[in-house]
């Protein structure tokens, strides 16, 4: 949706794969022989910081807690003459304003995610259409453990990136994942405003996607707090 208003970069999981192999890969420049890690990495962040602008003035990355430590090892080496991360940051990519989405509701989380790592389907297009597979998948399957380890594993994430702004002294801009889902062209607006971008290029965006929650999430959710005797 940011891609979609013309003014917002072209936002995307840019540094993704804990490997500087893949990103190597993902910006084709695999067989391209370097000096030093240095200037291999200058071009990997030159690659995507052209990939996520697009033809604006503005960069998209979202990062994730499983790669974060990675991107913040490689762009230390990058910016080597600064001490904090939010330097480094503003120093290889300008003034930056950081947003952090989260879901409270981790149950439900947690069971979208154990059914798109079972079924292989991990979004939808507004249609219903298929959007992104990954696998084949298989029939979806209620585990109990499965839903409690992603839980804890979605709580810990959210407890590396609390740290993480403590540290830093950043204060993000805080987006729900019901509000985004509930009010997708209101959550934009309000991007677009703390970007001091035009609020108003979001009414005419048109919503991509559909949430893949449906009566079996539901079902699931109602199991897994009974035998948790509602404490879930």
């Amino acid at each position: 949706m940011l891609a979609a208003t013309g003014v917002a970069g072209n936002p995307g999981s840019h540094f993704h794969a804990a490997s500087l192999d893949r990103w190597l890969e993902v910006y084709g420049l695999q067989d391209t022989r370097f000096a030093s890690r240095r200037d291999a990495l200058r071009a990997i962040f030159d690659a995507a910081k052209s990939r996520g602008r697009g033809a604006t003035e503005v960069f998209g990355l979202r990062m994730q807690g499983g790669s974060f430590d990675h991107f913040l090892e490689q762009l230390a080496a990058l910016v080597p003459g600064e001490t904090r991360d939010v330097a480094r940051f503003e120093a290889e990519f300008g003034p930056t304003l950081f947003l952090h989405l989260s879901r409270p509701d981790r149950l439900g989380q947690a069971i979208s995610r154990l059914r798109a790592e079972q079924s292989g389907l991990w979004h939808r297009h507004a249609d219903g259409s298929e959007l992104e597979r990954t696998a084949a998948g298989q029939e979806p399957r209620y585990d109990a453990g499965e839903i409690a380890r992603h839980m804890a594993e979605l709580a810990a994430f959210d407890a590396v990136w609390e740290r993480w702004f403590k540290h830093e002294a950043v204060t993000p801009l805080r987006l729900g994942y019901d509000d985004l889902s509930v009010d997708p062209r209101g959550t934009l607006g309000r991007v677009l405003q703390a970007l001091g971008l035009d609020p108003a290029l979001a009414r005419s965006v048109e919503v991509p996607t559909a949430r893949l929650a449906d009566g079996l999430s539901r079902n699931w959710r109602a199991r897994f707090k009974a035998e948790a005797g509602g404490a879930a």
